[in-house]
């Protein structure tokens, strides 16, 4: 399973606070873009990989019996454990030495980013792969870009590309942090450290719906050809 992970954590727990009204009546995952979940455009995006799990927090209801009727197991927590400890509560469930996480709140347009990304995991000098977008390529976001590359791949924290939410990771460098409410960065920055995160670069367009205005910029990203 190092060379090619079967499985895929979807990040769902959040409360979505930055939509505001949206998030008032269902979870974020479900907010629509042209009459679509977003977490279905997650789902397709990953189509292929067939092991699919998604945490679950805020009005979990809703959001378990819609996951489980697209065969994605949800894995509940009664708090909300940051995006690292929501995948450390879930590992024992899921059973893997390596799986890729994703973010459900954004669109692509363009090839299949997973199997984009595992074309470039190398396990034997990675522990994790990010896939990340050039920023005038990044619809939709309002930062300045998360990660720069070398000409080898190897990423370090300043100004450059977007993380689109898609990684693939190894396992055990989340289960050995000590603390169960954590982020995502704690391991990142254990492992730009070590000289072991990479990126790869994702060749079509993507657009970050975080917030309510970018919902049009989704549905008008979706349209266009």
């Amino acid at each position: 399973m190092w060379n090619n992970p079967d499985t895929v954590m979807f990040f769902c727990a959040g409360k979505g606070t930055r939509m505001k009204a949206l998030t008032q009546q269902v979870p974020k995952p479900m907010v629509r873009v042209n009459s679509v979940p977003l977490v279905d455009y997650a789902l397709e995006a990953m189509s292929g990989v067939n092991r699919r799990f998604a945490n679950t927090h805020y009005l979990p209801d809703i959001l378990e019996s819609h996951l489980r009727a697209a065969n994605v197991e949800p894995i509940h927590e009664p708090e909300l454990l940051e995006t690292g400890g929501g995948l450390k509560h879930a590992l024992p469930t899921i059973s893997r030495d390596v799986l890729f996480t994703m973010n459900t709140d954004a669109v692509w347009k363009g090839p299949k980013p997973a199997e984009l990304l595992v074309k470039q995991w190398d396990p034997t000098r990675m522990d994790g792969l990010m896939l990340l977008i050039p920023i005038d390529r990044a619809i939709g976001h309002k930062g300045q870009g998360d990660f720069l590359r070398d000409k080898t791949g190897l990423l370090h924290r300043g100004a450059g590309e977007v993380f689109t939410g898609l990684q693939i990771i190894k396992s055990k460098f989340v289960e050995r942090v000590a603390e169960t409410h954590f982020s995502m960065n704690v391991v990142w920055d254990d492992l730009l450290q070590r000289k072991t995160l990479f990126g790869a670069i994702y060749p079509g367009t993507w657009c970050d719906v975080g917030y309510p205005e970018a919902i049009e910029l989704a549905e008008t990203l979706l349209k266009d050809d």
